[in-house]
């Protein structure tokens, strides 16, 4: 038998992120009042997907609890719903995105950390709400994974789930705000310097995806600098 039974560690995840997740709210950083607010960011992102999950585990622990010994075909099939639900997010949201921001962010944390967590958050974030962010995700996440059986989706279906969420990321990190902000030739010359056969602008696309992790804080601009 466990020490602490799965149901008792899925509530006490799902109480941390509330928590993380208020408290990054009430933070007053400037970042939060430009496009986007907190949604522009990753690390932000992903811990809502870890709360929704989580949120989604413990009702599933719930409803097993209310409805076991019944003998009800609906409930039944309902849970099995949930259940499935709860394993697609795992397999295409939950892990992927959380691991993807834990890796991404200390490796260029220890790379150079000007590049995706500049020494001036250390006046906005505290050192356990960083470490709440970036690093418990994985844990918690690993923890569920080891605790609970899980059946996931085929692995091509899997991939263009987690690609879709890639690339509706970098369309609303990336380019919506340039509609506002360009006209269309100047659109149009974005796109093309983001292509792989442009030399003329490598750095931009090579930087493409490592930009889905650096966008997790931002790095401060010279003044009047613009997208």
């Amino acid at each position: 038998m466990a020490l602490i039974p799965s149901q008792v560690l899925r509530v006490a995840i799902l109480l941390s992120y509330f928590s993380i997740i208020c408290h990054y709210k009430a933070l007053d950083m400037p970042a939060h009042q430009t496009y986007g607010g907190s949604w522009k960011f990753l690390t932000f992102i992903d811990l809502v997907i870890q709360a929704m999950f989580f949120g989604l585990c413990v009702l599933i622990d719930l409803s097993s609890l209310l409805t076991k010994g019944g003998d009800s075909r609906e409930q039944e099939r309902q849970l099995r719903k949930l259940i499935g639900l709860r394993d697609w997010m795992m397999a295409v949201l939950a892990f992927p995105v959380g691991a993807f921001v834990v890796f991404t962010f200390w490796t260029l944390y220890l790379y150079d950390r000007e590049l995706v967590y500049p020494k001036l958050l250390d006046n906005f974030i505290p050192q356990w709400l960083n470490h709440g962010m970036h690093t418990t995700v994985l844990p918690f996440i690993i923890i569920e994974m080891r605790t609970t059986h899980h059946r996931y989706p085929s692995r091509q279906w899997g991939l263009a789930a987690v690609c879709c969420f890639g690339i509706g990321y970098i369309l609303w990190f990336d380019w919506f705000p340039s509609l506002f902000t360009m006209n269309k030739v100047e659109r149009w010359g974005t796109w093309f310097s983001a292509q792989p056969g442009n030399k003329t602008d490598c750095p931009s696309f090579g930087l493409f995806p490592v930009g889905v992790a650096t966008a997790a804080h931002p790095v401060p601009r010279a003044a009047g600098a613009g997208r």
